[in-house]
């Protein structure tokens, strides 16, 4: 029986659903027939939260037994923009000279094929011998609020009783070329709405009034002049960027009853989102007055120290490109932010150069070689654990 899976066509299939978050398109139904027809058995879960729109999730396994390797990513898109940016249809999966057009290509449909078309490789011949199981969680969720997609249903596959051994997300990691780097953590990311209030009034009598503006400025200042740290061992210095200042003045001589302004604080693992808070409060009390501070997480830093899962994703790369990927913290957040609670976790995928542009692309070629070394993970990694001494 031959199991075989076209990545390029599937990547293209994909690629036409117009799966913009929150809406599936047909992605999903597109990735479940294909898992079907290699052996998997395929679950769909819609999950819903007031204020957000219902959201399709795919979990996928092969095999009864552990180790459970697991593949994870997104098939939902950001929107186009304007379309006529793009030189080809951003849903039309064209390929012209080696490359293969359309959103998605890069982040991350392609690798979602990749997943598919190397466990369908690693499975062929293998049925009932696998060394475990394979398996698949994808969300149409990562792109938007991330409310209703992987956090659920990593939870629901707790409850039916579902251990993850291991996971691999196809996030674009690679910089320049394939090859050059995995992500084995995330800085925590945190949002943060400043209000300062004060007294409106004339700017040519200011003692009758309190000027918000100038406190904001001087908030902003106490919390960007000074560095949260100098980097640690596997992650860069946290980084503190103020996003916007917002006063809606429209006159030059009224002095503002109010100020916002919103930062947003990249973090690494020596801090988390409750010492970060602290830390700013601290700098805002000392400037003083009247003032909000609201706080958003969008997750915790996190690391899987280098070990098996690291070094079988960077012994595949390195087998099939010549090239060993460099282990890094760098970037985003990412969806990895919750499966590092479940199981070790790693990220990577293709060239990430144009994600979200007008005319994102992927050489076939990369895709070809992107599924070679998700086969040699599985190969790595099974072969790995089972010797007892290792583990993920």
């Amino acid at each position: 029986m031959t199991l075989a899976l076209d990545p390029i066509e599937l990547s293209r299939d994909l690629i036409r659903c117009q799966s913009v978050t929150p809406e599936d398109g047909g992605a999903l139904a597109v990735l479940q027939k294909a898992l079907e027809g290699i052996g998997f058995t395929c679950h769909r879960q819609v999950f819903t939260a007031e204020g957000t729109s219902d959201i399709d999730n795919l979990y996928a396994r092969i095999g009864d037994s552990g180790p459970n390797f697991c593949f994870a990513g997104h098939t939902d898109v950001v929107p186009v923009g304007e379309e006529t940016a793009w030189s080809e249809d951003p849903f039309g999966a064209e390929i012209k000279d080696g490359v293969l057009y359309g959103r998605g290509a890069v982040d991350m449909k392609s690798a979602i094929a990749c997943f598919a078309a190397a466990a369908g490789q690693y499975l062929d011949g293998k049925i009932g011998k696998i060394g475990g199981s394979i398996s698949l969680l994808i969300t149409g969720d990562e792109e938007g609020p991330s409310i209703n997609g992987t956090n659920k249903l990593l939870q629901w596959t707790r409850e039916q009783g579902e251990v993850l051994d291991a996971c691999l997300v196809g996030e674009p990691t690679n910089p320049e070329q394939l090859g050059d780097m995995i992500k084995i953590g995330r800085r925590g990311s945190l949002n943060g709405t400043l209000t300062v209030k004060g007294v409106q009034g004339h700017t040519a009598y200011p003692h009758l009034a309190d000027n918000p503006a100038h406190r904001v400025v001087a908030m902003l200042a106490a919390i960007t002049d000074e560095a949260l740290d100098d980097g640690s061992d596997h992650f860069q210095a946290s980084t503190i960027q103020i996003s916007t200042i917002d006063i809606g003045n429209p006159a030059t001589n009224i002095i503002p009853a109010k100020a916002t302004a919103g930062f947003n604080v990249r973090f690494n693992d020596l801090h988390s989102a409750e010492s970060v808070e602290t830390w700013l409060r601290h700098r805002l009390d000392n400037i003083g007055g009247d003032y909000e501070l609201e706080i958003c997480v969008s997750g915790e830093s996190f690391l899987t120290p280098p070990g098996p899962l690291s070094n079988a994703i960077a012994d595949a790369v390195e087998s099939v490109t010549g090239r060993r990927p460099e282990l890094s913290t760098s970037g985003g957040t990412s969806d990895a932010r919750f499966i590092k609670d479940y199981c070790p976790v790693a990220e990577f995928g293709l060239v990430g150069q144009t994600m979200h542009k007008a005319d994102e692309c992927i050489a076939v070629a990369d895709i070809n070689t992107l599924t070679a070394i998700y086969l040699t993970v599985l190969e790595s990694y099974f072969s790995q654990v089972s010797s007892p001494s290792d583990a993920p």
